[in-house]
């Protein structure tokens, strides 16, 4: 549904986007992270034909956005961090201004007004002068405008950003809604947001894609295998820590034990696993055989935070290796952010 390859965007001597190449399922639900600057506004607004890329191809739905810019439009919509809204015009009126330059059917327009509104709940304040409402309104009105259309595809700079806790979890719940319904890529500095929301994440930095995976594939390669927490009772005289230690290092696939706690008669360890072995099984395999009693066992990962502090701080290149699309050496490369580009009013 989004093809990127080799996209590049320059300002004169200036790299926003240097290179990067990226693909975009269709139904899915993608997270475009990087520290500000890293270059995310600039692809987005190549994404939705707002600016021309300098060199390599982006195609929506099989469009080439330089070839075909209308058909692309007709099949994105666009929530950029400052909903593009007209303060004078009351919600109902702008949304159907806004169905009507999109090019909604006449027959079908106050249908889909009447449910973009529903969806992004703003009935209540359909009559109102958008000038005033509250900032969590205008994003919420801004999301109305991106899904009038009903576009195949999504782009969302920021989609919860100034909204209330509890808009922001209704938001979640209707971005998750609209995925297999239409493909989207969500931007957003809050990155439980990603975790809960998304299948995927494209992390840039510097201009550069410097990760490309699943949350769940990015946390296991970051820490090289994966990593279980196991609470382990004995029933009768507990042994050594040190010696439970050792059985549970000759479990299959373990490389790593290290005791965390020990609690009422119970220890708990941190076992890590050799890069691809599946742990878990022989893990309770042979805390069962040894006749100990196995109270717990989850997995544990790294948090999306330090994962993308892991691939985006600028001396991690030899740590980061396994994590790369592109050579390590190439991180240095790229750009320092989108702060020098025009700003464009939508």
């Amino acid at each position: 549904m989004i093809d990127v390859q080799n996209l590049s965007k320059r300002y004169g001597g200036f790299t926003a986007v240097d290179d990067i190449s990226f693909r975009v399922e269709p139904g899915r639900i993608v997270g475009f992270l990087g520290p500000n600057g890293a270059g995310k506004t600039t692809t987005m607004r190549v994404l939705t034909c707002f600016l021309p890329p300098s060199r390599g191809t982006v195609k929506i739905a099989g469009f080439d956005v330089l070839e075909t810019p209308m058909e692309v439009k007709r099949r994105v919509g666009y929530l950029p961090e400052t909903p593009p809204l007209y303060p004078d015009m009351a919600v109902e009126g702008y949304l159907r201004f806004v169905g009507e330059i999109k090019e909604v059917p006449k027959a079908e327009l106050e249908d889909r007004v009447e449910r973009a509104m529903k969806r992004c709940a703003v009935l209540d304040v359909r009559g109102k002068l958008i000038a005033k409402l509250s900032k969590g309104y205008r994003q919420r009105v801004g999301l109305a405008q991106a899904l009038l259309h009903d576009p195949e595809v999504l782009i969302l700079d920021e989609p919860t950003s100034g909204l209330d806790p509890k808009q922001i979890l209704e938001t979640r719940d209707l971005i998750r809604e609209l995925a297999g319904e239409h493909t989207i890529i969500l931007s957003t500095h809050i990155l439980p947001e990603v975790e809960q929301t998304c299948e995927e994440v494209v992390i840039i930095n510097k201009g550069k894609v410097v990760a490309t995976d699943s949350v769940e594939n990015l946390r296991n390669r970051l820490r090289g295998g994966e990593a279980a927490l196991v609470e382990i009772g004995f029933g009768g005289q507990t042994p050594t820590a040190d010696t439970v230690r050792a059985v549970l290092a000759g479990a299959h696939g373990a490389s790593n034990v290290v005791l965390r706690e020990q609690r009422g008669g119970r220890l708990l360890f941190e076992v890590e696993s050799a890069p691809n072995a599946n742990l878990r099984p022989a893990l309770a395999a042979t805390i069962v055989g040894n006749g100990w009693e196995l109270y717990e066992m989850k997995s544990l990962a790294y948090s999306l935070e330090e994962v993308f502090l892991q691939v985006t701080r600028g001396d991690s290149a030899e740590t980061d290796e396994a994590l790369l699309e592109a050579p390590a050496e190439d991180l240095d490369a790229g750009a320092e952010g989108d702060n020098t580009e025009p700003e464009v009013q939508a």
